[in-house]
């Protein structure tokens, strides 16, 4: 078989199980965003009631918490692709799913973090358009306006699937070899996370300073010697 079909096939078999584990963490994984929320809360001394408070405080002070954030998944992503990455080319399915858990984990994570939740499904809609687009899948607004709120989900996890087999299976064609494409897969899977966390965070970031130039939040300038301040309206 040539590279470039052994390729194809492998960016497929990656897409599907991109696309399986997606799923299941769509209906399944969803982290606890008042748990979170006093840990953010305790760790950095934030003056924080809610997630919309959020936007109370300037991007010099979430930045570094999201990149932290995000620097604690690619870790973790890294720690998994190496043990999975024992086993080479059987490990590719359950790696991908374990992969996409940790990934939708740090996007919900982010989301909370710029003042983003999830709970309705419009909000859902808007974190899983914001992990397309990090995914570095090209939504047009024709695409968003053709799809009912119930199939735009499984549609925008295809389109992300189908990327990331792609994009991954041009990386990891070296894991056919046991063994060696351990420390070959912790790399990968870092840099994959690291690089999809940072697409993400200037989503956020974006939506975030969007918010607080239309709403006319106030700042707080100390916010670890602040007390909360009211929301506007």
């Amino acid at each position: 078989m040539s590279q470039q079909r052994r390729k194809g096939a492998l960016a497929r078999l990656l897409g599907q199980a991109a696309q399986a584990g997606f799923l299941r963490a769509y209906e399944q994984i969803r982290i606890d965003e008042r748990r979170y929320l006093r840990q953010v809360r305790r760790a950095h001394r934030l003056p924080i009631e809610t997630w919309s408070d959020m936007f109370l405080l300037g991007s010099e002070v979430v930045n570094p918490i999201a990149r932290r954030t995000i620097s604690g998944a690619s870790k973790m992503a890294a720690l998994e692709g190496m043990g999975l990455g024992f086993g080479g080319f059987l490990t590719v399915v359950p790696d991908m799913g374990i992969l996409a858990a940790i990934t939708l984990r740090m996007l919900q994570k982010l989301s909370l973090l710029y003042g983003f939740e999830y709970r309705t499904d419009e909000e859902n809609v808007s974190l899983w358009i914001a992990a397309a687009s990090a995914a570095g899948v090209d939504i047009g607004r024709e695409f968003l306006e053709k799809q009912a709120v119930e199939r735009l989900v499984p549609r925008l996890i295809d389109a992300m699937a189908a990327k990331l087999g792609a994009e991954v299976a041009e990386k990891w064609a070296g894991r056919v070899v046991p063994v060696l494409s351990s420390a070959a897969a912790g790399a990968i899977n870092y840099y994959f996370v690291r690089s999809w966390g940072r697409r993400a965070e200037r989503h956020f970031l974006a939506r975030h300073l969007a918010v607080v130039e239309r709403d006319g939040f106030p700042r707080i300038a100390n916010p670890s010697r602040a007390r909360l301040l009211p929301s506007p309206g």
